[in-house]
C-alpha cells in the first residue's frame, strides 16, 4: 500500500513538473511574442490639429481621430473618480490584475462551455490591463491574448506610475462621435473643457468603453441614462459623491449636444482648405492629421465676412441681368412638403439665403414653404414655416412669376426687411470670382474668398484659377520703364504699329476705343490704358526686361518674352496679381503672401514664423541700459522706393481720372488698375491703399464672353469699393508717403512740360537728376515725324487697317 501511495505521489510530482515545463514552454513562447512594453515612455497619440484665426477664433480642426491629448494633472479628480468607478474600482490598489475579476472571467468560461459555447467571455479587465490591449495588442479574443494581457499589465504596473498609465488611457480610449480620449469627447458631446463638466455629464462619458453605440445618446437614450445612473450609483458606493448629488444628477436629462466641427467662420473656407494644403507641403499629412499643431493664421474674421458679402453682391448684380434660369429642383408636395423639401440640400455657406418649395403659384405672387431644419438625430422638425413670394418684390425679373414657377418647384430665397413673412427670389449665380486682401507691408493674407459658395465649388479662383490679367500687368511694364531712365512725364506715341509675329502674321495692337491718341506722357497712358503706348514702351525697353521685372516681382515664373505679354497677355493668378502689387505700395521691398502667421507643435514649441526679419538685440538675459532693439528689414528690394513712389501716384491718377474713377467714392488716397482680357472674358481691378492691398478678379470658370461692358472699371471695381469701405471704415484716410530726395513740379500731363500749376497740372515726382523738359522728341517717333507732331500733323507714315480685340 504504501509503495502504491509512494508511487502515485511520485507520479503526480512528475505529471506537475512536466506541467510546470509545459507551462514554462508556453508562457516562454508567449513572452518571446510580447511588444515591447517600454515604447509607452514615449508614446505620442495622434492629437487633432487645430486652425485659428488671428483673433483666436476657431477656424479648422483636422484629424483622423479627434483627440485633444489632456495631462493627468489637468483632468478633474471628478472625472477621474467616474472612470475608475465604472471600470476598474481598485485600481490604485492592485498590481495590475484584479484577482477578483480573473475569478469572475474564469467562472464565466466555464459556464459558458457547459453551455456549450465556446467562445472567450470577456470582462475583469483592469485599467492597466486595457492600456496593453490598446496600445500593444489586438483586440482577438483568445486565450494567448488574454495572458500576454496579463504579463503586460503586470510589467507596466512595475514600470510605470499608477498617474502616467491613467492618463494614457484616458486619452487613448475611444468613447464615440469619432472622439479619442476624454478632453475630445467632452468637446464632442456637450461642447465643453474638462473642467466644465458636471456630475451627470462626466458620468455619462464613463459609461460609454463598454460600447459607445450601445449608450448612444439620441439612438439608445433610455440604456444610456441606465447605464450613466449605474455609474453614479457606483461612485456613491465607492464614496465619490453623496447620495443627494447622486440623485440630482440621476433625474437630470443627458443634455447631450453635439459640437459642430470645423471653421466657426463660414466664410472662410476656401482660406482654410489653403491653409490645410500648405501644412500638407510642409510636415506631411500624417503630422498634418494627428501631430497636434496649434496654426495661427493671417485671417481676421471681419474682413473675410466683408470681402465674402462684396464678392457675393457683385456676382449676383451681373447675374441678375442674365435672367432667371428656373428652379433648383422640382419635389412631389403632395404629402409632407417639409419632408420633401428637406431632401434637397442649401449651400451651408450661404446663409443669407433659404431653400422654399412654391406651394401655391398666382399670376405674379406664391405662396411658398420655407425648408425645414433637422434636429440633432437627423430628424425634420415638425414646425413648417411659410411666407409669400411677390413679383414686385423680385426687380431683376421682368416676366411675371407664374410663367417661371408652379407648384413644387425648389428655389432660393432671401428675407425682406421691411415686411413679415415676405421673401426675394434668388439665384446663384453662373459668374465667379475671387477677392484677396493683404496688409501691403507684410503679405499677411487678411481676407481670401475664392469664388461664390465653397458648398457649390471648391475651386479657389484666388490662388488656383490661371487667368489674364489684361492691363492690371501694365504698372509691371511702367515701373521698368522708370526703374530704367523713363519719368512719369516722358512721352510715348500713341500710334498705329505693327509687330511681325514668327509665323509671318501681322500683329496689331490697338486701343480699346480703337483709336489712337498721339503722344502721350506715360501717365495719361497708364490712366487711360493705352494698349499702343505699352506696345511701344516694351519695344524699347525690350521684352526681356519685362520678363524680369516680372518674375522678380512674382506675377510669372518664366514670361515668354513677346511683345503680346506687356498687355497681360499671360496667365497667372488673384493672389499674384495682389502681391506684386503690396510689393509696390511697400515701396519696392518684396512681399511674399501668407496665410499662416506661426505655427507650435504639440508641446507649443514654434516650428514655423513667416516674420523672417532679423531683430538685433531681441534676445536678451535682461535691460543692462543696452538700446531698443532694432528690427532689420532683410526681404529684397525689386524696386527702387522712389519708382514705387511714382508708379503708385500714376495709379492714383487710374482712380482719380482713369478707368478706375469708380473707386474715387471712398474718399482716401486709392492707387490701382484695371484689367480686362481679351473677349471680355476676364475682369480685374487691383488696388491699396497705405493699409490694405485688394486684389479682384471676375470671370467665368469655362472663359466665355461677359459682354462688352464687363470690364475691370464695371465689374472689378464696385466690388473692390463695396469691400475697401466696409474694411476700413472709421479709419482715417492716410496719404502714400513720399521718399526723401525727390522733387515735386507741376506738369502739363497732356505734353510732359512743366506747367504753372490749374485744374489740369500734375504736381509730379521726381527721382535726383530728373525732371520736366522742353520736349524734343517722343519715343517711337523719328525727327521728322515729331515735327510734323509740333505742326498738328498725323505722324502715322502708312495706312493701316484696325483690327479688334486687344488687351487693355
Amino acid at each position: 500500500m504504501l509503495r502504491l501511495l509512494g508511487w502515485l505521489f511520485g507520479f503526480g510530482v512528475f505529471c506537475a513538473l512536466g506541467a510546470v515545463a509545459v507551462g514554462a514552454v508556453y508562457l516562454n513562447q508567449l513572452n518571446a511574442s510580447l511588444p515591447d512594453y517600454t515604447v509607452l515612455k514615449d508614446y505620442q497619440p495622434p492629437v487633432t490639429t487645430r486652425v485659428h484665426a488671428a483673433d483666436g477664433t476657431l477656424l479648422a480642426e483636422y484629424a483622423r481621430e479627434r483627440r485633444l491629448f489632456q495631462p493627468i494633472e489637468t483632468i478633474p479628480p471628478l472625472l477621474i473618480d467616474a472612470f475608475i468607478s465604472a471600470e476598474d474600482k481598485d485600481f490604485y490598489q492592485h498590481s495590475g490584475i484584479a484577482v477578483d475579476g480573473v475569478i469572475r472571467a474564469l467562472r464565466d468560461n466555464v459556464m459558458a462551455r457547459i453551455d456549450g459555447n465556446d467562445s472567450i467571455q470577456g470582462g475583469g479587465s483592469t485599467i492597466t490591463q486595457q492600456v496593453a490591449k490598446n496600445f500593444l495588442l489586438t483586440s482577438e479574443q483568445t486565450w494567448d491574448r488574454k495572458i500576454q494581457e496579463a504579463i503586460l499589465a503586470l510589467r507596466i504596473e512595475s514600470t510605470f506610475s499608477k498617474n502616467k498609465i491613467l492618463e494614457l488611457y484616458l486619452n487613448e480610449i475611444f468613447l464615440g462621435l469619432n472622439s479619442y480620449g476624454v478632453a475630445a469627447a467632452a468637446l464632442n458631446y456637450f461642447d465643453k473643457a474638462l473642467y466644465e463638466l458636471t456630475l451627470s455629464e462626466a458620468a455619462y462619458l464613463a459609461a460609454l468603453p463598454k460600447g459607445p453605440n450601445n449608450y448612444h445618446p439620441f439612438r439608445r437614450t433610455e440604456q444610456a441614462i441606465e447605464r450613466r445612473n449605474w455609474v453614479i450609483d457606483r461612485m456613491v458606493e465607492n464614496g465619490y459623491v453623496t447620495t443627494a448629488d447622486a440623485e440630482k444628477a440621476k433625474a437630470e436629462p443627458l443634455n447631450v449636444k453635439p459640437r459642430t466641427s470645423g471653421s466657426q467662420v463660414y466664410s472662410a473656407e476656401y482660406f482654410t482648405e489653403e491653409v490645410r494644403r500648405q501644412l500638407g507641403k510642409l510636415y506631411g499629412e500624417a503630422e498634418l492629421y494627428g501631430g497636434g499643431l496649434s496654426v495661427r493664421t493671417t485671417l481676421d474674421p471681419h474682413l473675410q465676412e466683408f470681402a465674402r458679402k462684396a464678392l457675393m453682391h457683385g456676382l449676383t448684380s451681373y447675374d441678375h441681368g442674365e435672367g432667371f434660369r428656373g428652379p433648383v429642383a422640382t419635389v412631389d408636395i403632395s404629402g409632407d412638403w417639409g419632408v420633401a423639401v428637406n431632401a434637397v440640400k442649401p449651400l451651408s455657406d450661404v446663409p443669407e439665403w433659404q431653400l422654399a418649395v412654391v406651394l401655391q403659384m398666382g399670376d405674379n405672387d406664391a405662396r411658398i414653404g420655407l425648408r425645414p431644419e433637422t434636429d440633432v438625430e437627423g430628424k425634420v422638425v415638425a414646425d413648417r414655416a411659410t411666407g409669400t413670394l411677390s413679383g414686385p418684390d423680385v426687380k431683376w425679373v421682368s416676366k411675371k412669376l407664374g410663367s417661371l414657377l408652379k407648384p413644387g418647384d425648389v428655389i432660393y430665397v432671401s428675407k425682406l426687411a421691411d415686411r413679415e413673412g415676405a421673401y426675394t427670389l434668388e439665384q446663384v449665380p453662373e459668374l465667379e470670382g475671387a477677392l484677396v486682401a493683404m496688409d501691403p507691408r507684410t503679405g499677411r493674407v487678411l481676407a481670401m474668398v475664392g469664388g461664390f459658395s465653397y458648398a457649390e465649388s471648391e475651386f479657389n479662383r484666388a490662388t488656383q484659377a490661371m487667368r489674364q490679367p489684361g492691363s492690371s500687368f501694365k504698372p509691371i511694364v511702367y515701373s521698368a520703364a522708370l526703374d530704367n531712365g523713363y519719368t512719369p512725364a516722358s512721352v510715348v506715341l500713341d500710334a498705329p504699329v505693327e509687330v511681325v509675329n514668327a509665323d509671318g502674321s501681322i500683329w496689331r495692337p490697338e486701343n480699346y476705343a480703337q483709336e489712337f491718341y498721339g503722344p502721350q506722357t506715360l501717365r495719361r497712358g497708364i490712366e487711360r490704358s493705352r494698349n499702343v503706348m505699352t506696345v511701344r514702351l516694351a519695344q524699347d525697353l525690350g521684352m526681356p526686361l519685362i520678363s524680369d521685372y516680372a518674375k522678380m516681382f512674382g506675377i510669372y515664373d518664366d514670361l515668354n518674352p513677346v511683345l503680346a505679354m506687356a498687355l497681360g497677355a499671360g496667365e497667372t493668378t488673384d493672389m499674384r496679381m495682389t502681391s506684386a502689387y503690396a510689393t509696390i505700395a511697400n515701396g519696392g521691398r518684396k512681399i511674399v503672401p501668407t496665410l499662416i502667421d506661426r505655427i507650435q507643435d504639440r508641446y507649443g514649441k514654434t516650428i514655423y514664423k513667416h516674420d523672417e526679419r532679423v531683430c538685433d538685440g531681441c534676445v536678451a538675459d535682461g535691460w543692462h541700459s543696452q538700446g531698443e532693439p532694432l528690427i532689420i528689414d532683410n526681404r529684397e528690394q525689386v524696386l527702387d522706393p522712389m519708382t514705387a513712389y511714382q508708379i503708385t501716384s500714376m495709379m492714383e491718377g487710374v482712380v482719380q481720372r482713369g478707368t478706375g474713377t469708380g473707386a474715387k467714392s471712398l474718399g482716401r488716397p486709392v492707387a490701382g488698375k484695371t484689367g480686362t482680357s481679351n473677349d471680355y472674358k476676364d475682369a480685374w481691378f487691383i488696388g491699396f491703399t497705405p493699409e490694405l492691398a485688394v486684389g479682384v478678379y471676375v470671370g467665368f470658370d469655362t472663359p466665355r464672353n461677359m459682354g462688352r461692358q464687363a470690364t475691370g472699371g464695371e465689374m472689378a471695381v464696385p466690388i473692390f469699393t463695396d469691400f475697401v469701405a466696409e474694411a476700413l471704415k472709421g479709419k482715417p484716410p492716410t496719404p502714400f508717403n513720399m521718399p526723401g530726395g525727390m522733387a515735386q513740379v507741376w506738369i502739363d500731363p497732356g505734353t510732359g512740360v512743366k506747367a504753372n500749376g490749374g485744374d489740369q497740372a500734375i504736381y509730379e515726382a521726381f527721382k535726383p537728376g530728373t525732371g520736366p523738359n522742353l520736349v524734343t522728341s517722343v519715343i517711337g517717333v523719328d525727327s521728322n515725324a515729331f515735327q510734323a507732331i509740333q505742326q498738328g500733323q498725323d505722324p502715322a507714315a502708312t495706312d493701316m487697317t484696325l483690327g479688334r480685340g486687344g488687351l487693355f
